[in-house]
């Protein structure tokens, strides 16, 4: 259990690390921008002929402090995005588009309820025994003031119902809406009541998060070296996001009132104060405590521990570790990225973490006390101190007095590093055993062992999925699949070499068909092919080499065999013909019953009936997907076939699923093809769920733009899920209009 959440607790941090990502840019340009359109700046150094009102690069600069704003303003809903994106096993674009729309669900519904209570008025405005800062504009949609935790609400919840439902499997009735297509729809009803929720448990997690946040702004500067240890001890682990983005984004990092808006957490207000500077007098270091003393140990403290480290090795090594250690030392100096070095010393040398972790706390508070605030975007180095520390000017930042700091803590690393090393002998890099290479480790080699396990059980998962497999071998394995995709019933799957594919195997998975079309192949397997097709996805990604190579030897085998019975099935056709006549007769027999039931199907649209088998694609020729009728259109509309219920339209708006009202199942494709065209030509007037009655019109259609366009317009209108029992009769095969009979379904005694 302690490992699953270990593990959970990873992912979450990782999770972190893609909106976070934005943040060094939105940092840059917000930087920039209100540096150089600081009238004080201008003034003080001369530019006015460059950077003053006005010219080119004034208003460049202002757009581009706009930009930075923008992102900081909107995090919550990036932190939605990229939580919900981080944690999603597999369709992560699927989780990005439920996370956006389960966040406006949430934020609508919490609106809704404000305005209910009378906390919101009928004109928009605030109620006034509201209290301030309780409510806020996200979107443009007011609501409750959850910052960054709204959006991880969000994006956790979200990724938690896409990995649970992506791959659900609905009743054939409604088996368009599964696989994928699910999420979207199951996270707008769940934080449909989420929001409704939050209305109610917000306020008072608010104050249990003011709580907590007062407990380490109330310990003061013991507090801040409380933070910074932890947080560095965290690192080794992967969870110091987990740990210090609520103290970075939300309040428990504290709240201030800025240029009029009431911000929350200490990062978000740094920059706050920055995109107003003018006004500022100095930057707050109480938001700042929680990065401001990072420069002080990755600018000046660690060089001294590589420092130390270098001095320490062997002279035969020394060379090879120096190089190493410059250019992780440059790495920790410049950007702020302190892995290589902390992580080389922690595996050889515990002793030497500790020691690095007590003093980077210290370095916390040490800028706390000394009133530094230098804000910073994602790690303290150089580059963010230039930007967020000098360019401000000291009388913002105190950033002068990292210097001298600095330089103390150099020295502290160097000779503690120093005496260590040599008194309890650390194998620290150039100190290793003669027959041990030189080397910076990382994560990844304490990983390592970790992922080989990882990759033979995922292996062993990949080979329990017998259906992907198959299709993965009746493809011609893994090496000769290009694309992977699907519509409304068929895989559709793009392959290097034609000849590889074997259609028997691709039939033994339960396919309907297989169409090939160039290097195309269409496996028809109805309206569960969603989920058919993200489990091959998952397949091929996840198994080795080795697989794949067994896949084509077994495929190869197969290829044989099917050889092999087709030699046999030609030595035998006489009894087949004898086997075949007596089936026909048989099946002669059962025609001359009368059927128990008779349905009549009209057609949708006005035009040239025919038989199904005329259609001019072999998968709806061959009644791969169900039985029933085409229709020519001469007219540009399609009209309800029968009172019945729209089951869904398909995204490219060139096919629709219906189901009449005595319970038979159809879909409607409009021409041959049509998938191609992306929904031009069709003009839906319907959506999923809606009840219609017979003749109501269901789409309009350009025709000459779909007969200029498309292969062909003749239109396959089938029965998707006939019983055993059942079987189509086809009424008319001449000129039909709209709402007149098109086929029977017969029901027969079983």
């Amino acid at each position: 259990m302690k490992d699953k959440i270990f593990g959970v607790l990873q992912r979450v941090g990782r999770s972190f690390m893609l909106p976070i990502a934005i943040l060094p840019v939105a940092g840059l340009l917000l930087g920039l921008g209100s540096s150089f359109t600081n009238t004080t700046t201008i003034e003080t150094y001369g530019l006015q002929w460059l950077l003053g009102d006005k010219t080119i690069l004034h208003a460049l600069l202002v757009i581009m402090n706009a930009v930075g704003s923008a992102i900081f303003d909107n995090l919550p809903l990036i932190f939605a995005v990229g939580v919900a994106i981080g944690m999603a096993k597999k369709e992560k674009e699927v989780s990005a588009l439920s996370a956006v729309i389960a966040y406006f669900v949430m934020n609508v519904s919490i609106n809704a309820m404000l305005k209910i209570s009378g906390k919101i008025l009928a004109d928009g405005s605030i109620a006034k025994d509201v209290l301030d800062g309780t409510i806020t504009s996200v979107c443009g949609i007011q609501s409750l003031q959850m910052g960054v935790f709204g959006g991880i609400i969000v994006g956790l919840g979200v990724a938690a119902l896409h990995n649970r439902f992506y791959k659900i499997e609905l009743p054939n009735a409604l088996s368009f809406f599964g696989g994928t297509r699910f999420v979207p729809i199951i996270s707008t009803v769940a934080y449909l009541f989420v929001g409704i929720l939050m209305y109610f448990i917000w306020p008072t997690v608010q104050n249990g998060i003011y709580a907590l946040g007062g407990v380490v702004t109330g310990t003061g500067y013991f507090g801040t070296l409380l933070f910074g240890i932890i947080k560095r001890a965290l690192i080794p682990f992967g969870l110091h996001h987990v740990f210090y983005m609520p103290f970075w984004q939300t309040a428990v990092g504290g709240t201030m009132e800025v240029a009029g808006h009431m911000v929350e957490g200490g990062q978000n207000i740094f920059f706050a104060q920055l995109a107003d500077s003018a006004n500022i007098a100095h930057f707050s270091a109480d938001a700042t405590r929680y990065f401001s003393g990072e420069f002080i140990f990755m600018i000046f403290g660690l060089p001294g521990a590589a420092l130390a480290m270098y001095k320490c090795a062997k002279p035969e090594k020394k060379k090879q570790s120096g190089s190493l250690l410059l250019s992780a030392t440059l790495a920790c100096m410049f950007t702020g990225i302190t892995e290589p070095l902390e992580f080389s010393f922690l595996f050889v040398a515990p002793a030497l973490f500790a020691v690095q972790v007590v003093l980077a706390g210290s370095a916390y508070m040490i800028a706390h006390i000394l009133n530094i605030a230098v804000g910073l975007t994602f790690s303290g180095g150089l580059l963010d101190f230039f930007l967020f520390g000098i360019l401000q000017g000291n009388e913002k930042t105190s950033w002068l007095l990292v210097i001298p700091v600095g330089i103390v803590y150099f020295l502290l690393y160097y000779f503690i590093f120093s005496f260590l090393i040599k008194k309890f002998d650390f194998k620290t890099p150039g100190r290793e055993d003669d027959d041990t290479e030189t080397k910076l480790y990382t994560k990844a080699d304490v990983n390592a062992r970790k992922a080989a396990k990882d990759t033979k059980a995922s292996d062993d998962k990949a080979a329990v999925d017998e259906l992907s497999q198959t299709i993965s071998r009746g493809l011609g394995g893994k090496a000769n699949i290009s694309d992977v995709d699907c519509c409304a019933t068929r895989l559709r799957i793009t392959v290097i070499d034609p000849d590889k594919v074997n259609d028997a195997l691709l039939k033994s998975t339960g396919a309907s068909g297989v169409v090939h079309k160039g290097q195309g192949v269409q496996i028809i397997y109805g309206p569960r092919v969603t989920v058919i097709k993200s489990d091959l996805e998952d397949y091929l990604a996840s198994v080795t080499e080795e697989h794949f190579e067994d896949d084509a030897a077994e495929n190869n085998t197969a290829g044989a065999d099917e050889v092999k019975n087709e030699n046999a099935a030609s030595a035998t056709d006489s009894k087949t013909e004898d086997s075949s006549t007596a089936s026909d007769k048989a099946q002669e027999a059962a025609d001359t019953k009368e059927p128990t039931s008779t349905v009549i199907i009209s057609s949708p649209m006005t035009g040239i009936a025919a038989d199904l088998s005329t259609a001019p694609d072999e998968a709806f020729a061959g009644k791969m997907m169900g039985d029933g009728a085409v229709v020519t259109p001469e007219e540009g509309v399609v009209v309800a076939p029968e009172d019945g219920t729209v089951l869904f339209v398909f995204d490219t708006k060139h096919a629709l699923g219906f189901t009449t009202d005595s319970g038979i199942g159809m879909i409607i494709h409009v021409g041959i093809d049509t998938v191609k065209l992306e929904g031009k030509g069709f003009d839906v007037q319907v959506e999923a769920g809606c009840h219609v009655n017979k003749g109501d019109v269901l789409m309009k259609l350009d025709l000459d733009y779909l007969k200029a366009n498309a292969p062909s317009v003749t239109t396959p209108v089938i029965c998707t899920e006939l019983k055993d029992n059942q079987k189509i009769r086809l009424i008319t095969d001449e000129p039909i209009k709209a709402g007149e009979p098109l086929y029977a379904v017969d029901t027969y005694e079983k």
